[in-house]
């Protein structure tokens, strides 16, 4: 029978251990009297390794970026979202925009023939009035001397003016004064150096060359067979088409 007294007084170094030598608890507990442990389900949802200790997680694979943000060496802005439009087809100077009417979404209706046939007018009288001004020195209007070399003159005065214009903003004067504009057919923008150039040659050289007014006649009939664009051979050649500007 051992005679023990637990009453008594404990023996230096024996007996109960102390509270910072005490064994782990089966279980996985904590020992008494120290502050538990955190665990990974006391760390926050989602958050990476690393972070209940604020140190980064260098672990093979650990994620360091933001879900859905920009990765390193990505823009931020990232892919316009699904309910914008394509690049050309929204409103914005030079594309296509409201009101839509045309045979493709977003598309301005076409211009009218009587709008752009008043236009071709007003930038003819207009090119006329340079042309005599430019060469009323040399030509004798009485004996109609010099004329041939004056109509040359005025195509290639008109050649040059209506490049220039088109690719600046896609207007002529004459386009201006009657609410019509030339874009690009595939997005609406304002026509490129080479497509106005291009538009402006196939519309000019060849009258120079052979066929004067009567090419002007075929290029404008074959605008209106056209469908749905009624575009001239001029549009054609340079992939272009008329469209208003009106709201």
């Amino acid at each position: 029978m051992s005679t023990h007294d637990p009453s008594g007084p404990q023996p230096e170094g024996g007996g109960q251990p102390s509270s910072d030598k005490q064994p782990p608890t089966p279980g996985g507990g904590t020992p008494e009297g120290q502050p538990p442990r955190p665990t990974p389900s006391d760390e926050p949802y989602g958050s990476p390794t690393g972070a209940s200790t604020g140190a980064p997680s260098e672990g093979p694979g650990a994620y360091q970026g933001n879900y859905g943000g920009p990765t390193h060496g990505q823009s931020p802005y990232g892919q316009p979202p699904y309910d914008q439009p394509p690049p050309g087809y929204g409103p914005g100077p030079g594309m296509y925009g409201a009101p839509s009417g045309g045979p493709v979404p977003g598309m301005p209706p076409i211009g009218t023939w009587p709008k752009r046939i008043l236009a071709r007018v007003i930038d003819y009288v207009l090119i006329q009035v340079v042309g005599v001004i430019v060469v009323s020195p040399f030509v004798d209007l009485g004996t109609r001397q010099g004329s041939t070399e004056a109509f040359w003159l005025g195509c290639v005065i008109y050649l040059v003016y209506e490049a220039l214009m088109l690719a600046r903003d896609g207007q002529t004067l004459g386009k201006k004064a009657m609410k019509i504009r030339v874009a690009m057919l595939v997005d609406g923008n304002t026509p490129t150096q080479a497509a106005a150039w291009t538009r402006a040659a196939v519309y000019i050289l060849p009258a120079v060359i052979c066929c004067a007014a009567l090419w002007w006649i075929i290029d404008g009939l074959f605008g209106v067979f056209d469908k749905p664009y009624r575009q001239c051979v001029h549009d054609k050649a340079a992939k272009t088409v008329v469209v208003t500007t009106e709201v």
